[in-house]
């Protein structure tokens, strides 16, 4: 009977940091594609550093992006469907970003030898579900201003405890627009309200404060920055109406009055 005692355990980070078999480390220039819609769906990449993001383009040529792209991020899974196809969406740098290329055999191979990786990758791809089906939700129930604001914090990674205040890369009003579905006008509008509000710095770079949280989770904006000019008092105002309207009507009264009383004298 084997002895397994000895079998080195399998660490998925080691794994992902090293070039090995049927996998290689690649670097990418910013705007450099990882892989580009259509092309053969062959390999994932595993994002180590940098930031990138997935774009389509429809037949008529006009593109949009899906979402943007984090280290720990595998990117293009897709080549692991039991048929080999084509690649649904481009992949490209935002900044410079160095990634563990996989082929698509390695890949395979290490999920059905290797438990522990197996776990890793289910993880990520729970994780992504869950994030696209709250993109959805987002795109269907809250306004393009608190969807503006859900991309920013996730950009800034937020979800992470105990971060500070950060920077998210250069992106760009069309971008974001793209994402969240309206306009770079409402995108350029959106973000210099933030910016007076204090929920972000807008200067040259955009860092994300945590006060921003408060738009997405309790759709709260600063009150000393969000007071709207004071409406007129409803009572007033409907006084200054009912005593024009009783102007108006008292000279009709009166001359109904009169007219009342030469009928009774003509009569």
């Amino acid at each position: 009977m084997p002895n397994n005692r000895n079998k080195t355990k399998f660490d998925p980070a080691a794994f992902l940091a090293n070039a090995g078999i049927g996998s290689k480390i690649v670097e990418f220039k910013p705007k450099q594609a990882f892989f580009s819609q259509g092309d053969p769906a062959d390999s994932v990449f595993y994002l180590q550093k940098g930031r990138g993001k997935l774009t389509v383009v429809s037949q008529n040529g006009k593109e949009a992006t899906i979402t943007q792209l984090s280290v720990g991020d595998f990117i293009g899974e897709e080549s692991l469907a039991s048929i080999p196809g084509q690649r649904l969406s481009t992949a490209s740098a935002v900044d410079a970003c160095v990634a563990l290329k996989i082929s698509r055999g390695e890949m395979v191979r290490v999920m059905h030898e290797e438990p522990a990786f197996a776990d890793y990758f289910l993880k990520f791809l729970l994780a992504r579900s869950m994030r696209t089906q709250t993109d959805l939700i987002d795109q269907l129930f809250n306004s393009s201003e608190k969807r503006l604001a859900r991309i920013l914090l996730l950009m800034a990674e937020f979800s992470k405890p105990g971060e500070r205040d950060r920077f998210i890369p250069p992106i760009s009003e069309k971008t974001l627009a793209d994402m969240i579905g309206t306009t770079p006008s409402k995108v350029s509008y959106f973000m210099k309200r933030f910016h007076k509000m204090g929920l972000i710095n807008y200067d040259g770079r955009i860092q994300v404060n945590k006060s921003l949280l408060n738009v997405v989770l309790l759709d709260q904006f600063p009150e000393q920055n969000s007071q709207k000019p004071p409406l007129p008092a409803i009572e007033p105002v409907r006084k200054a109406i009912s005593s024009i309207d009783k102007k108006i009507r008292k000279p009709a009264a009166s001359k109904k009055a009169a007219a009342a009383k030469r009928n009774m004298a003509a009569d």
